[in-house]
C-alpha cells in the first residue's frame, strides 16, 4: 500500500514540475507539497505500526511431579492423562504389607510401655497387699506370745526355777517377733506406694520413644498413598501398575492452572515501559478469544532474540524476557509449549 502511494506522490510531482516552465514560483510550491505528502504517509505507516506492536513468545507450564519418599510396588493407579482432579484426590499408592506390620508392631509397643508406666504408678494390686496384711496379722500374734514367755520366764528366773540360759533364749524370740512385726508393717505401707520417681521417669521415656515409633511408622505408612495438594490437570503418568517404584521417582506428572504462564520478549526500546502488575493481552491461534494477563517478572538481563521468535517487527537483536500470568480461569485455554503473541491493552 506504501510504494503504491509514493509512485502516485511521484508521478504528481513530475507533472507539478513540468508545470514550472509557467512560473518557477508555482513549480516551487508544488514540489514542497509533495514532499510533504510524502513525508505525512511515511510518519502515517510509522504510527500504525507503533499501535499495532507486538511480541511473540510462546506457553509455559511449571508442572508439579508427584512422587513418595518411599520405594514399593505400585499397587493402584487411581488418574488417567488428561483428567481434571481437585485438590486432596488420590493420586496412586504403593503396596505397603510392611509398613502396616511396622505400624501394628509400634502400636502394641506403645500400649505394653503404657501399662507398665500405669502398674508402676499405682503400686501393687490389693491382693498382693491383703497376703502382707495377713502375714503381718501372724507376726503380731506371735510377738504377743513371745512377750507373755518372756514375762513368764523372768518371774521363774526371779523365783530360781529356770536358768539364765533359759530366759535369755526368751528374750531373743520376743525382740525377733517384734521386729518381724515392725517389718511387715512397713512392708504394708511400701505396697501402697508407687514405684521410685526415677523408675517412673525412665518408664515415661520408654512411652514417649514408643509414641514417636508410632508416628514414624505411621508417616511411613501414608507415603504408600500420595494425594494432589492442587488441583489441576494429570499431564503424564510415568507408571504402570505392576512395576517397581524407587523412593523420589514422580509417578504422576501434574499441571495446576496457576502455574500456566507467557513467557515473551520484548526490545529493550520498550522494556522500560512494563512493570510487574503490569495488564497484557495474549492472542493464541484457535483461541476462540484474547486471554488477558499480569506481568509478573521482567528480566534484568539482555540476552539474544531466541531462534524461534520470528517477527517482522523485531529488528533489534537483544531482547529481554518477560513473564506473565492469567487468571485461573483463563489457563486452561492456554498450552504448554504453545506459540502466543502478546501486546499491550
Amino acid at each position: 500500500m506504501l510504494p503504491r502511494a509514493t509512485a502516485t506522490i511521484r508521478q504528481r510531482l513530475n507533472e507539478r514540475l513540468k508545470l514550472g516552465r509557467d512560473g518557477p514560483r508555482r513549480s516551487m510550491r508544488a514540489a514542497f507539497a509533495g514532499v510533504v505528502a510524502v513525508a505525512w504517509v511515511f510518519a502515517a505507516g510509522g504510527c500504525t505500526r507503533e499501535r499495532t506492536s507486538s511480541w511473540q513468545g510462546y506457553a509455559e507450564g511449571e508442572f508439579v511431579y508427584l512422587a513418595s519418599s518411599q520405594s514399593g510396588t505400585l499397587a493402584q493407579l487411581d488418574v488417567g492423562r488428561g483428567q481434571e482432579i481437585p485438590a486432596g484426590t488420590t493420586v496412586f499408592t504403593l503396596e505397603s504389607t510392611y509398613e502396616t506390620a511396622a505400624l501394628d508392631q509400634a502400636l502394641q509397643q506403645l500400649s505394653a510401655a503404657r501399662a507398665q508406666l500405669a502398674d508402676l504408678s499405682s503400686g501393687k494390686r490389693p491382693p498382693e497387699v491383703n497376703v502382707t496384711k495377713a502375714q503381718l496379722a501372724q507376726a503380731v500374734a506371735n510377738a504377743r506370745k513371745a512377750a507373755q514367755q518372756l514375762a513368764r520366764d523372768e518371774a521363774q528366773y526371779r523365783a530360781g526355777g529356770i536358768a539364765k540360759a533359759q530366759l535369755d533364749d526368751s528374750r531373743a524370740l520376743a525382740d525377733a517377733s517384734a521386729a518381724q512385726v515392725r517389718e511387715l508393717t512397713n512392708q504394708v505401707a511400701v505396697a501402697r506406694l508407687p514405684a521410685r520417681a526415677q523408675q517412673i521417669g525412665a518408664q515415661r521415656a520408654q512411652v514417649d520413644a514408643a509414641e514417636a515409633n508410632v508416628k514414624e511408622a505411621r508417616w511411613k505408612l501414608d507415603q504408600k498413598r500420595v494425594a494432589a495438594a492442587q488441583a489441576g490437570t494429570v499431564y503424564d503418568t510415568l507408571y504402570r501398575v505392576g512395576e517397581w517404584v524407587q523412593a523420589g521417582n514422580p509417578v504422576v506428572q501434574m499441571l495446576p492452572p496457576e502455574n500456566i504462564k507467557v513467557r515473551f520478549f520484548v526490545p529493550e526500546a520498550v522494556i522500560g515501559g512494563l512493570s510487574p502488575g503490569r495488564k497484557v493481552i495474549v492472542h493464541c491461534d484457535g483461541c476462540a478469544a484474547d486471554v488477558p494477563a499480569t506481568i509478573t517478572y521482567l528480566s534484568r538481563q539482555a540476552e539474544y532474540t531466541p531462534p524461534v521468535i520470528y517477527s517482522n517487527e523485531t529488528r533489534s537483536k537483544l531482547v529481554f524476557m518477560v513473564e506473565a500470568h492469567p487468571a485461573v480461569a483463563d489457563a486452561a485455554k492456554l498450552h504448554p509449549g504453545q506459540p502466543v503473541e502478546v501486546r499491550l491493552p
